[in-house]
């Protein structure tokens, strides 16, 4: 595996490479076959990885008690090495192929070639095409780093450019103001994020001088539950999942991020960027289960996003926008999940999500492609008739996020909430929380489809005789998407294949005597509640029977589902934005302002320009010796020589 695994960055770093510097001179076919093909040949090697590791023994994956993490585990580079303490510090830069990292490569490059090969379609008219798949091949090499790094410090640098990929695809359309801001304020979200993984690598480093997995898991396991430094360094690495995630607070960039081009957001805000903090806490899940309130405090913040969101989705217009803070409610039940120690359910939702969110903003690319830019819902309406296949394929993704059995995201999110159900006392609360954010997601979801493709036409007379169905290769990758959100969650039933059962070398506990797996107990199979079940699908079903009643036919009044100071409330998303430019935004623009005022301009230029005005006074007053006469010149230079020998026989 070491011989081949460095392909997985490789490619799609040379994609990048050579349509930033040639892809100007290059026709469009060729820019696509560079941009698609190397992240293609990427998810190859990536199924080649998971084949070879289904071949290896559980003990040969995963030793959490000893320095090394498996045959997986393996350096390419001896970076640095130094004494610290009274320890030696070690960087390499290494790769670590296990089955976690396995799950994240394909749903990486496969759902990421699916959305280049998208992107063909989608883009082919804009002008900066090459630049386009330079940028999404940049993130696909970021993202891929992220993952397999063997350390904080390589996953921090992937973390890293993973937020500037970001930056440069929601700024895409640069001309666009609104573009520029969304993604200035993408940029800064992320590097509160970053800040805080930075800290958690210093404590690690101060504390143990380790940065690698194996070792900083292995001496994290020595200490007991609870332990200040754990717990605080929990909380640093949450910092970062939460600004990379978009869950409260550090949310408010997700929505804004729409801007970039569809593709875009099928991308990076439904199937990768935004399960990274997922992924960081599953990764780090021996540092969690040291740490209750940490562990605590994660499943909280992802219930509290997972409802807050569905709320302001529910009188949201935008087509994007809705799907925006769906991502975020469905981020926030892979949150709880991992919180409650769930980490394989919360990994299979991820799974899952990415199947048929990626399809949902496919669907809403397709709509807006044939509305001409238009992605206000209700000046659509009626569209299934004009737009059959995407109708169907969009209406599999709206059926498998709202949970309808037996679709992908009934059995994903079920698990999760029957993870919170049997933990009792105060989880029971996050439980009722998670179900009611599964009413307002089949409300808000079937909202906008029937507001999009059902009821009366309300499209303007100049675009509707412009619609038509998108192309093939748009509604290829949305139907191999399709069929993953109606199957895809076999993946973990019962009687098929055991996704619990693949990542039990990672979130088990390994026994170094027995050589035996021993399950994690905030991880362990929970049964089946047919009372919460039942609880679930009642609310769906009333939660459809409303929408249909309220929208079927078309837009309804906006004051007709809730009053007019909650409509407020919710359009305003809680205030969220208002509250931070009260306490960020204007202190820091006063601030500004003062400091420009008394020390920029006050002391500083005060202090450079009295200098000037000083030179130039003594220039002035100097001035009119410079009078051009010789008879001047010689005169002072006597009174010179004279003053001089004066001086001189005075010292005598």
């Amino acid at each position: 595996m070491q011989n081949y695994a460095w392909l997985l960055l490789a490619l799609p770093l040379a994609g990048f490479a050579l349509n930033g510097a040639i892809g100007r001179r290059l026709s469009k076919n060729a820019i696509a076959w560079i941009g698609c093909g190397s992240v293609g040949l990427s998810l190859v090697v990536s199924v080649i990885a998971y084949l070879q590791l289904l071949s290896w023994r559980p003990e040969q994956m995963v030793d959490l008690g000893s320095s090394t993490l498996g045959k997986g585990d393996f350096t390419y580079y001896n970076w640095v090495t130094s004494l610290v303490g009274a320890g030696t510090l070690k960087i390499d830069f290494g790769m670590l192929i296990d089955p976690l990292t396995a799950v994240m490569l394909l749903v990486i490059t496969g759902v990421g070639f699916l959305i280049h090969v998208y992107s063909i379609g989608y883009m082919r008219d804009d002008p900066d095409y090459s630049r386009f798949f330079a940028y999404m091949n940049l993130f696909i090499f970021s993202m891929v780093m992220l993952v397999v790094a063997n350390n904080f410090l390589f996953l921090l640098v992937g973390w890293g450019l993973v937020g500037l990929s970001s930056y440069l695809l929601i700024g895409f359309w640069y001309m666009r103001k609104t573009a520029v801001l969304a993604a200035r304020k993408a940029l800064i979200m992320n590097i509160i994020g970053d800040v805080g993984i930075m800290l958690a690598i210093f404590l690690m480093v101060r504390q143990w001088g380790f940065v690698d997995y194996a070792h900083v898991f292995a001496k994290a396991a020595t200490y007991k539950s609870g332990d200040p430094i754990i717990t605080a360094i929990c909380l640093l690495l949450l910092l970062g999942a939460v600004a990379k995630s978009a869950q409260l607070p550090l949310h408010t960039w997700l929505p804004d991020a729409m801007e970039g081009p569809t593709p875009v957001s099928a991308l990076i805000h439904a199937a990768t960027m935004v399960t990274a903090g997922v992924y960081l806490i599953a990764r780090c899940h021996v540092l969690y289960d040291l740490s209750p309130v940490s562990a605590g405090i994660v499943a909280g913040i992802g219930a509290s996003t997972a409802l807050l969101a569905a709320t302001i989705a529910v009188v949201q217009n935008d087509i994007k926008r809705v799907l925006a803070y769906s991502t975020m409610s469905q981020i926030g039940y892979m949150f709880l999940a991992v919180g409650v120690g769930a980490y394989a359910s919360g990994m299979f939702h991820l799974v899952t999500h990415a199947f048929f969110k990626a399809l949902l903003f496919m669907g809403a690319g397709s709509v807006i492609h044939a509305m001409g830019g238009e992605q206000d819902i209700r000046k659509m309406g009626a569209l299934g008739k004009r737009l059959p296949q995407t109708y169907v394929l969009f209406t599999l993704g709206v059926l498998a996020i709202a949970g309808v059995p037996p679709l992908s995201g009934f059995w994903s999110k079920d698990e999760i909430l029957a993870h919170a159900w049997a933990w009792g006392d105060w989880h029971i609360a996050l439980w009722a929380m998670g179900v009611g954010t599964a009413g307002l997601t089949v409300f808000y979801m079937f909202r906008l489809g029937y507001l999009t493709f059902l009821g009366s036409s309300r499209v303007e007379r100049d675009v509707a005789a412009h619609i038509h169905e998108a192309p093939l290769s748009m509604t290829a990758p949305m139907s191999v998407l399709g069929i993953l959100a109606v199957l895809g969650g076999f993946i973990q039933v019962p009687g098929f294949t055991q996704l619990n059962d693949w990542l039990t070398p990672v979130f088990g506990t390994f026994s170094n005597a027995g050589r035996n797996f021993i399950a994690n107990p905030r991880s362990a199979d929970v049964p089946f509640e047919w009372g919460a079940f039942a609880i679930l699908m009642v609310l769906i079903v009333v939660a459809f029977s409303a929408a249909r009643t309220l929208y079927q036919a078309g837009p309804r009044p906006k004051l007709s589902v809730v009053p007019a100071p909650v409509y407020t409330f919710l359009v305003e998303k809680w205030y969220f934005d208002r509250l931070y430019e009260l306490l960020f935004e204007r202190p820091v623009y006063w601030l500004s302002r003062f400091t420009w005022a008394r020390l920029d301009r006050g002391f500083i230029d005060g202090l450079v320009n009295g200098v000037a005005r000083g030179i130039a006074t003594t220039s002035n007053d100097l001035r009119p010796a410079e009078s051009g006469f010789v008879r001047t010149y010689a005169m002072a230079l006597v009174a010179g020589v004279v003053l001089i020998l004066v001086l001189a026989i005075g010292q005598r």
